[in-house]
């Protein structure tokens, strides 16, 4: 059995070589929180051992960011710095590396002005719009994972000792991400393999609609044409690959902008802009989102709906078994890195460029007229359980079933 300081160095080796897979000369950017600086000067060690060029950190710290939305004006959260979009628009230039290490508590600005929320979101999304797109294009090679925090650890598990909790949740996120294994990332190489098996069939398949049904939910999805199916790993412009995601069990595409109709449910709570939002029901006509409902969280939830024209539709359609690793674990993590991973998902907003034949090459407004959906935002939320049955239409009518009772049919 490994040590904690040994599955700690196997997750700063992953997020390094697998998850960005840096290579020598270039430069890698980490965001991660304060709690949380000993995995940041792991990653820095490993990032210099890859032959990085030089690894830039930016920590952020909870505490601070709920005291600038307790006690800043209104109006201060109408600005985002543009030295930090800068920034990562210059690293993406020379093609930097970036991992992001989700750590915040799942409800930090529970209680917060929600214009205050719905604001920021706003112009953060225009502020890193060109970063964004750089990174919803595979322009450059990124990753997001995690690392708890007090607050989201005593949130998950509530019934144990508080000196219990931080340590139970990183056994989770070990597990969870394969950093438990003596070899990760040759456990990484080949759950890679896995997912791009499933990938394949579904592009041979090449769908002409899904059709989802389960308790609160009667979806239909158009997919564009030329879509392409993804998973696992992902490559980049410059032909380097990266998991954009540790832990990642789905394969997902991008559908057609104007072609979803019916109603979804979801099935697990979606902690977004620092709030929680439980319960959320959608309804759509021709792509867009006509009906917002929530039991929590609902204004939250409006609000993001409204964040732009884009942010009526979606953007991602994502398959995941309910049998799978993080599902099994029985877990919520209120994290949707994590949560989004145990459940089919779908996501308001942008759709990846790379999710169509040639759509990295392809301008933005060449991407909206292929019926890709173009947005500042892209925020998933899980609609996938035990009782979720889909099914796939062929360009000829035909149907394939494609989940029963939350799992692959094939």
């Amino acid at each position: 059995m490994l040590s904690f300081q040994e599955k700690l160095e196997n997750y700063a080796e992953l997020a390094v070589r697998v998850g960005s897979n840096l290579q020598k000369d270039q430069y890698l950017f980490v965001d991660v929180t304060v709690e949380n600086v000993e995995l940041a000067r792991l990653i820095a060690k490993k990032g210099y051992e890859a032959g990085a060029k030089r690894v830039f950190i930016q920590y952020e710290d909870d505490v601070v960011t709920r005291l600038h939305y307790d006690h800043a004006p209104l109006d201060e959260f109408n600005h985002f710095p543009i030295w930090q979009a800068a920034e990562k628009e210059w690293l993406a230039d020379h093609g930097a590396a970036f991992i992001k290490i989700k750590s915040s508590s799942p409800d930090l600005l529970k209680g917060v002005d929600a214009e205050k929320v719905a604001n920021f979101q706003k112009v953060a999304g225009q502020g890193l719009s060109k970063y964004r797109q750089a990174s919803m294009s595979n322009k450059v090679s990124w990753t997001v994972m995690a690392a708890p925090s007090e607050d989201w650890a005593a949130m998950m598990f509530a019934t144990l000792e508080k000196d219990q909790q931080i340590p139970v949740l990183w056994e989770a996120i070990f597990k969870a991400t394969r950093a438990d294994l003596e070899n990760p990332v040759q456990a990484w190489k080949e759950h890679d393999a896995t997912l791009s098996a499933k990938v394949k069939q579904l592009n041979d398949l090449n769908f002409l609609k899904l059709h989802y049904t389960a308790p609160g939910t009667d979806l239909t999805i158009e997919l564009p044409q030329n879509h392409l199916w993804n998973g696992g790993g992902s490559k980049n412009t410059s032909g380097f690959d990266f998991m954009a995601n540790i832990p990642t069990e789905e394969v997902f595409t991008a559908p057609f902008k104007d072609g979803v109709d019916g109603y979804v449910s979801s099935t697990k709570p979606l902690s977004y802009g620092g709030n929680i939002i439980e319960q959320i029901k959608l309804t759509f006509e021709k792509g867009r989102i006509t009906k917002v409902e929530a039991a929590e969280g609902e204004t939250v939830l409006k609000n993001l709906v409204e964040t732009d024209e884009g942010s009526h539709f979606l953007g991602e359609v994502a398959l995941v078994p309910h049998k799978s690793p993080i599902s099994d674990s029985g877990l919520l993590y209120y994290n949707t890195l994590f949560d989004e991973n145990a459940s089919n998902h779908l996501a308001i907003g942008n759709a990846y460029a790379f999710c169509v034949k040639d759509g990295t090459t392809m301008s933005q407004e060449e991407l909206a007229t292929i019926g890709l959906n173009r947005s500042m935002t892209h925020v998933d939320f899980m609609i996938g359980s035990g009782e979720m049955n889909i099914d796939g239409i062929a360009q000829d009518g035909s149907i394939t079933p494609v989940f029963r009772n939350g799992n692959w049919a094939f």
